[in-house]
């Protein structure tokens, strides 16, 4: 019988997602040392250790990590091209492999899930969080959430939700130091800066007498928005934070919102974004839906916040 590598290849993608040999033996139904074999014969083929084996864990080498990339890719095509004939068209069903934010994903995607995997009982997900742009295709993502202004790329972009922002501080910051009436009062006061900001230290509003750019300044800064509610909510100072973070916290009376009338002008919002190549299978699909359906042009986050 020939040597079949695109199956080993697909053995060593579940070995490497499952952490273990026995844990991948199981989940393809194969004995461990069948699937020790698989790998062993692709690290011939290859001519390189694509794993380092110790008695406690795997970790993948340098070039095991470049192959497994594109062993992904091979299985996320593949599905594609199932789905393209109709095999998956009945129902969703498979892995779906999704990214987001640290804490949208925290406090939004993640109770979503429930209710989602309950509708579609074939259909499983893996959610990783991290606050950096990962690349989709190379990573073997099938769709990402992203917050923000998109920049140009291939990716095919849906919008979820608006993204709304709110200038807040605890009301005892406030009684000490003052509420600013106008943003360009925002230079006298100890601002909560986000790391991540494309404008750097500057905020941007738009109101009655038009946009406005204001520098500013504090003491505190975090790549987090989880970070720098918790220090608003301390007292620390002003933030600039989206309301899907702060809404419950203003909403309680915890923090009080500022500069009614001026808004954010940066014109964002939450996306679910993938592969403009990829096939849209019924799990993508459906998948997107929920998320629009459940967030929406009025997102719940906002509710009762002017």
């Amino acid at each position: 019988m020939a040597y079949d590598h695109l199956g080993a290849m697909a053995v060593f993608a579940r070995v490497v997602d499952a952490g273990s040999f026995s844990r991948a033996a199981e989940a393809l139904g194969l004995s461990k040392s069948a699937v020790s074999k698989q790998v062993a014969r692709l690290e011939d083929r290859l001519g390189a250790r694509l794993l380092n084996r110790t008695t406690r864990k795997l970790s993948l080498t340098e070039a095991g990590a470049a192959f497994h990339a594109g062993c992904r890719q091979m299985l996320a095509e593949a599905e594609d091209a199932e789905a393209a004939v109709g095999h998956l068209a009945q129902a969703p069903r498979g892995t779906l492999h999704v990214n987001a934010p640290m804490t949208f994903g925290q406090q939004h995607v993640a109770p979503a899930l429930p209710e989602f995997m309950a509708r579609y009982p074939e259909l499983d997900v893996n959610l990783q969080l991290n606050d950096r742009t990962v690349d989709l295709v190379a990573e073997g993502f099938d769709v990402a959430v992203r917050i923000g202004r998109l920049a140009d790329s291939s990716l095919v972009a849906r919008r979820l939700a608006p993204q709304n922002t709110a200038v807040v501080a605890a009301p005892e910051y406030l009684d000490r130091h003052g509420r600013p009436e106008h943003p360009q009062e925002l230079d006298r006061h100890a601002c909560l800066l986000y790391s991540y900001l494309a404008s750097g230290p500057v905020w941007h509003f738009r109101g009655r007498d038009g946009p406005v750019r204001v520098p500013v300044a504090g003491r505190l800064e975090a790549n987090n928005g989880d970070v720098l509610l918790a220090a608003a909510k301390g007292g620390a100072g002003i933030a600039r934070l989206p309301t899907f973070i702060c809404g419950d916290a203003v909403r309680a009376g915890e923090l009080e919102r500022l500069l009614p009338g001026w808004v954010d002008t940066a014109d964002a919002a939450v996306y679910a974004v993938y592969p403009a190549s990829r096939q849209v299978s019924p799990k993508l699909r459906v998948f997107i839906d929920f998320l629009a359906a459940r967030f929406g042009p009025a997102p719940y986050w906002d509710r009762g916040l002017a």
